[in-house]
């Protein structure tokens, strides 16, 4: 009996026997019970880790903690955790508390702070912090009645979800959450979309709660969308969630390929581009036309889209538009389809086989104008550009075309293209500094006060005046005001933006332009085919729609010329190719009276 007595005694001071003894905390504990469900649970652990750790250790297992306790729904325990792991973060600690600290603010109801909190703080660049930041942008945006920020918001998280499930779930959850708002009565008027993806995900709203109330009175109105917005991000989800259709991967088919960025900073562009190659695309018969499939390059690599429209039977590809996205395109290896890509390499870089080449090039427009100035008769000259890489391009184009016509470039001047006063550089090219000059010196032979009027340089034919339409504005009349408003004056189509009022100072400017600024009978059956075939209007016609219209031309022009030579009548210019495989627009020239331009003859009389 004493044997027992001991040993019951020794079981009973051993506290890890107890009824109330437990496992040291763990991570694998930890997330053994986020696993189950148990996320309070979970965040009790990472706050016991925490104390536990010093330094970075201690901050990573707070900002778990404070995770943990959002996902439980308790978000005032996530404040308090926030709250303490203030001091001693590391750059990237101190993002994730910040973005934490934004989903706290969601989680209490408190939308318009978290808008606040994420419009002063700027997006990170790195992956997973930039798509934690976009999903909790978009959330905020949805509770504060923002629904083309969602929109944009969501576009912009696409480019860090890696797998197409990713995209898949991203988009369902967007088109979801659309509809919840639109059946909770928010007011979402996809009119106000600037653009057609944006108006896209818009009318989803309504078009998804009215599938949810009449799942089939409502299939009609989907095909509708679906004919409205080809190749929009959310087809697929619209055939599964709206239609009921099981998608299946896609046998090959025959098709034209559209690789775009239509998210990100390029996606303005990228959207104008597309439009205006899809008007051209309707504005075809039918029967004459390949399918099309469209390949957004800001959510999958130029290399990804172009194994995948390989892959799904495209037998032309037309993109990449950035410079980068070109250079990419050209680095790749083994077989693809022709490529029409939309942008030039740079001239050091030569094309690969099967790469054709297609830019609105302001240096080729240079040196266009350095040809209409020698045709003009006009040799020896000056050029004024703005500072910077593009005044630099430019007329360096201009220069080399000019010289080898036997030209002359006299003089060049650089001006600030953010300021207004371009008199310094103006009077430098001019030499109105040496007329004061010999004024003086003559003042002070004679000993007198003469009468005097400023004389700008008398050996010039032609002044090149390059620059954007803003800055053009204010050039012309200082040229005027310093004498040479006399002076053939030359610039690119940068130099023009329709509207008479804002060019009445532009009197007498020569540019080249392409047609469909310029009007014409190409230009104006367009504008009237592309009224009908987009509703409401149709998309913002400016100069990258007549270059994506161009495109989608080009692309059949080359794909019936089969390496051969062509020659297309384009919205953007009288397009050809060379031996290098780059396509060249002949424009038309133009000049401003009174406001507005007037067709100049394409070769002037002798």
């Amino acid at each position: 009996m004493m044997v027992v007595a001991v040993l019951l005694a020794l079981l009973a001071g051993c506290s890890s026997l107890g009824p109330e003894s437990a496992p040291p905390p763990s991570v694998d504990r930890a997330e053994t019970l986020a696993r189950q469900g148990d996320n309070a649970g979970a965040a009790r652990l990472y706050e016991a880790l925490a104390e536990q750790n010093a330094s970075a250790d201690r901050a990573a297992f707070q900002l778990r903690a404070a995770r943990a306790w959002i996902a439980a729904r308790q978000p005032d325990e996530a404040a308090r955790v926030l709250l303490a792991a203030q001091g001693g973060l590391t750059p990237v600690q101190t993002t994730e508390a910040q973005l934490l600290g934004v989903e706290v603010a969601l989680a209490r109801g408190q939308a318009q702070q978290a808008w606040q909190e994420l419009a002063a703080f700027p997006a990170p660049t790195t992956a997973p912090e930039a798509s934690q930041y976009w999903d909790l942008k978009r959330r905020a945006a949805l509770a504060t009645g923002r629904f083309v920020e969602a929109v944009r918001a969501h576009t912009a998280q696409e480019r860090w979800l890696g797998t197409p499930e990713q995209l898949r779930a991203s988009r369902a959850e967007l088109m979801g959450e659309l509809r919840d708002a639109t059946e909770h009565g928010a007011k979402i008027d996809a009119r106000t979309a600037p653009d057609a993806l944006t108006r896209g995900w818009l009318e989803l709203a309504s078009l998804a709660a009215d599938v949810a109330r009449n799942p089939n009175g409502a299939t009609s109105a989907v095909e509708a969308w679906r004919a409205r917005y080809p190749g929009h991000p959310a087809d697929d989800v619209v055939r599964t969630e709206l239609l009921g259709v099981h998608v299946t991967p896609q046998a090959p088919t025959p098709h034209v390929a559209l690789l775009l960025p239509l998210g990100g900073r390029q996606s303005s562009a990228a959207i104008s581009v597309r439009d205006g190659f899809l008007t051209a695309y309707y504005v075809n018969a039918a029967s004459g036309r390949p399918p099309v499939r469209i390949y957004d390059t800001s959510v999958m690599s130029v290399a990804q889209a172009v194994a995948q429209a390989a892959q799904e039977g495209a037998e032309f590809i037309v993109g990449p538009l950035t410079r980068e996205e070109v250079i990419a395109a050209s680095e790749l290896t083994g077989s693809r389809p022709p490529i029409l890509a939309l942008n030039f390499l740079p001239t050091e870089r030569p094309a690969p086989n099967a790469f054709y080449q297609f830019a609105l090039s302001p240096e080729d427009e240079a040196r266009q104008a350095a040809r209409r100035a020698l045709a003009d008769g006009n040799r020896r000259g000056i050029a004024l550009v703005p500072e910077g890489d593009w005044g630099t391009r430019v007329l360096s184009a201009f220069k080399d075309e000019l010289t080898m016509g036997g030209g002359t470039l006299i003089e060049t001047a650089s001006y600030d293209a953010s300021h207004t006063d371009y008199a310094p550089a103006i009077m430098q090219i001019l030499h109105i500094s040496d007329s004061n000059a010999r004024h003086k010196r003559l003042e002070s032979v004679l000993g007198t006060k003469l009468e005097f009027q400023p004389r700008r340089r008398g050996d010039i034919a032609f002044i090149f005046a390059a620059g954007e339409a803003a800055s053009e504005r204010q050039l012309r009349p200082q040229l005027r005001f310093y004498f040479a408003g006399d002076v053939p004056t030359y610039a690119t189509s940068n130099a023009f933006e329709p509207d008479p009022n804002a060019n009445q100072d532009m009197e007498g400017l020569m540019f080249p332009d392409m047609p469909w600024m310029l009007g014409g009978g190409l230009a104006d059956s367009v504008h009237n085919a592309a009224r009908d075939a987009w509703p409401n209007g149709g998309p913002r016609r400016n100069r990258l729609f007549a270059f994506g219209f161009d495109a989608y031309r080009l692309a059949g022009a080359l794909r019936a010329a089969n390496g051969g030579a062509i020659s297309v009548e384009g919205l953007t210019g009288r397009l050809s190719l060379d031996t290098e495989r780059r396509v060249h627009r002949e424009l038309e020239w133009a000049q401003l009276q009174q406001g507005q331009p007037h067709a100049l003859p394409p070769r002037p009389q002798s």
